[in-house]
């Protein structure tokens, strides 16, 4: 496992929290919004590394995960969008590239279509348009991922079963892919995460007025975000593209960090 390019964790008040970030490397901004009750070291640090080579890439817990904070004011994906735009504020940063991962991808959607002057270009990873359009993980992979009983190696096996397909497990360790993980999401802030992300109504309606350039990438195999999502996204974004990774699950981005990293930089910086 490897760890998170050494820097320094910062904090600053944004939208009525404490909101943990990191920075890494130089350039135009770019802006990494993770998925449900993922802390920001559970990005892939060679895919980070490679991204930081070009960009100012921020990566940040969302509220209630790791090192950031909760209030009481109900979690929904326009409530985190408004987090990502506030911490954008405060950074001094009026307009960035954007990658949502998973329920990340949910975020960057409310985010763009709430401000689109703030985001360059946009990827969407694994992401899905929700409401009642949105197609939805089984019953079973819900269970494994809601589940957080057990120690963190059951925890992990769990996480390796939906993350990774079966033929990937047979012929690799995941634990030589994946990140070391030290910040921690509580139950019930997974409770809180969850309830926004199924609760939530979608942008199928809004979907063609997001105008930014966007790439909308997916693993073939996903169960967690049913990669026909995906083709739902390409198809009602009208300046979207769609490139989806043969034999790759949900974390596409630990299974292939090159190739992941590489496809979203030759669309980042297509000119």
């Amino acid at each position: 496992m490897k760890e998170v390019p050494e820097t320094k964790i910062k904090s600053v008040k944004a939208n009525g929290v404490t909101l943990a970030y990191r920075e890494l490397g130089q350039g135009h901004p770019l802006l990494l919004i993770n998925g449900f009750a993922s802390p920001m070291d559970t990005w892939n640090p060679p895919m980070l590394k490679t991204l930081a080579r070009h960009f100012r890439v921020v990566i940040f817990d969302n509220r209630g995960t790791g090192h950031s904070s909760a209030s009481d004011a109900p979690f929904s994906m326009p409530l985190f969008a408004e987090d990502s735009a506030a911490l954008l504020d405060v950074l001094g940063i009026g307009h960035s590239h954007v990658l949502g991962l998973s329920m990340g991808a949910s975020i960057a959607q409310e985010l763009v279509l709430a401000h689109p002057e703030r985001v360059d270009r946009l990827v969407l990873v694994a992401g899905t348009c929700g409401g009642s359009r949105g197609i939805r993980m089984s019953p079973d992979v819900w269970a494994r991922l809601s589940d957080k009983s057990g120690g963190p190696a059951d925890l992990a096996g769990r996480m390796f079963s939906i993350l990774f397909t079966k033929q990937w497990l047979a012929v690799h360790d995941p634990w030589q892919y994946c990140p070391v993980v030290h910040e921690v999401t509580t139950e019930d802030i997974a409770a809180r995460q969850a309830e926004a992300f199924f609760s939530w109504p979608g942008s199928w309606e809004r979907l063609p007025e997001i105008r930014v350039p966007t790439r909308v990438i997916s693993g073939a195999d996903d169960v967690v975000i049913p990669p026909d999502n995906a083709e739902l996204l390409a198809e009602r974004i009208p300046s979207a593209d769609l490139i989806r990774f043969p034999g790759a699950g949900h974390g596409l981005q630990y299974q292939c960090p090159d190739v992941f990293a590489g496809t979203v930089l030759e669309f980042l910086l297509d000119r």
